[in-house]
């Protein structure tokens, strides 16, 4: 009788010790989730600061996108900057247009937008490009 007690106190305290486990992950995941719900919502607006300080050069809207950058940069987004030349990459690239008079066959073009990525390399947003096919 006592070993049985002994067993049931020992599962009892695994039992314990699995849930407290996994409360714990469920914290973070919920955690990381609202991170990145708020990011997403973050990055149309870094997107036409972007476009503005390409048609403005304003040293003002330059330190804000600074600051922005190093807030994502921060909570562990990491932007995709693909170059014309690269090779497409269907995990980090979305295409939005096949251009057809072009030197080599899948490779970019042109970059029309940055792509990101999340804690541990998931992509919340691929790159859009415009790839070359011959």
């Amino acid at each position: 009788m006592r070993v049985s007690m002994k067993n049931q106190l020992a599962r009892a305290l695994a039992d314990y010790d699995n849930l407290r486990k996994r409360v714990e992950r469920e914290k973070e995941d919920l955690e990381k989730l609202a991170s990145l719900k708020l990011i997403l919502r973050f990055l149309p607006i870094l997107d036409n600061l972007r476009q503005a300080q390409n048609h403005l050069k304003d040293a003002g809207l330059a330190i804000t996108i600074g600051e922005l950058e190093n807030l994502l940069k921060d909570e562990g987004v990491e932007e995709i900057k693909p170059n014309r030349g690269d090779n497409f990459d269907h995990n980090l690239h979305e295409v939005i247009e096949v251009v057809e008079n072009c030197q080599e066959k899948n490779k970019i073009e042109e970059v029309v937008l940055s792509g990101w990525k999340f804690r541990d390399g998931i992509v919340i947003r691929h790159a859009k490009i415009k790839v070359c096919q011959k």
